[in-house]
């Protein structure tokens, strides 16, 4: 990766990161984001950051393995993006915020751990499609990373259990779009919860999916 696109990288991550948090979809030090490198490692937002008052230049830079490389030390849910990168090698950025519907909608008891949210849109399927939730496990714990692991080769996007959601993509652009879809979905199911609201059919899911493949 050259200079020039490591640089624009940055520069993109801190201002999407600071369009989540203007929006009110992270709040204080919460949230990471990573965007996959040319050699295998990727580019993080660092430990205690405020996405919306990220330094480009202090981003850290992790290698293949996860071994902090430079910037500001990485967050310490740097292992969930590991996981999820080593199951989905075509996902080139995630994003994993605390977004308050979609935090919401893993602390309800009745939802399916399969499938936390039905397919209420056709965006919401074509960005998303099934969301599957992780057992809670304490923040930082590296098992979250297994259980993560897991998951992550068959589904773009996990919501994880009383925490939030952690969502790939092809671009971080496309990644944040999906985080952003997700979280209006949730906001969705939370409003039709207990109302028995009409979803798409299998049929309609399955022309979508083949219409329009995830990453």
């Amino acid at each position: 990766m050259s200079r020039h696109d490591e640089h624009r990288i940055r520069e993109q991550i801190a201002t999407l990161g600071q369009s989540l948090f203007d929006r009110g979809l992270t709040m204080g030090s919460s949230g990471n984001i990573s965007v996959r490198t040319d050699d295998g490692g990727w580019l993080m937002t660092p430990t205690n950051a405020c996405l919306g008052r990220l330094d480009p230049a202090t981003i850290s830079r992790l290698d293949r393995q996860g071994e902090w490389l430079d910037g500001d030390k990485p967050t310490k849910e740097h292992f969930l993006h590991m996981a999820m990168y080593a199951e989905r090698p075509q996902s080139q950025a995630i994003v994993h915020l605390h977004s308050t519907h979609s935090v919401a909608v893993s602390c309800l008891p009745d939802i399916d751990p399969c499938d936390c949210i039905p397919p209420l849109t056709a965006y919401y399927v074509m960005r998303v499609g099934k969301l599957p939730l992780v057992p809670y496990h304490v923040p930082g714990d590296p098992t979250l990373g297994d259980a993560v692991r897991g998951l992550a080769g068959q589904h773009s996007a996990v919501l994880l259990a009383n925490h939030g959601p952690v969502v790939a993509g092809k671009s971080l652009e496309a990644a944040v779009y999906a985080t952003e879809e997700l979280e209006e979905t949730a906001k969705l199911f939370l409003l039709l919860h207990g109302k028995n609201p009409r979803a798409l059919t299998p049929e309609q899911v399955a022309e979508l999916e083949r219409r329009f493949p995830r990453d």
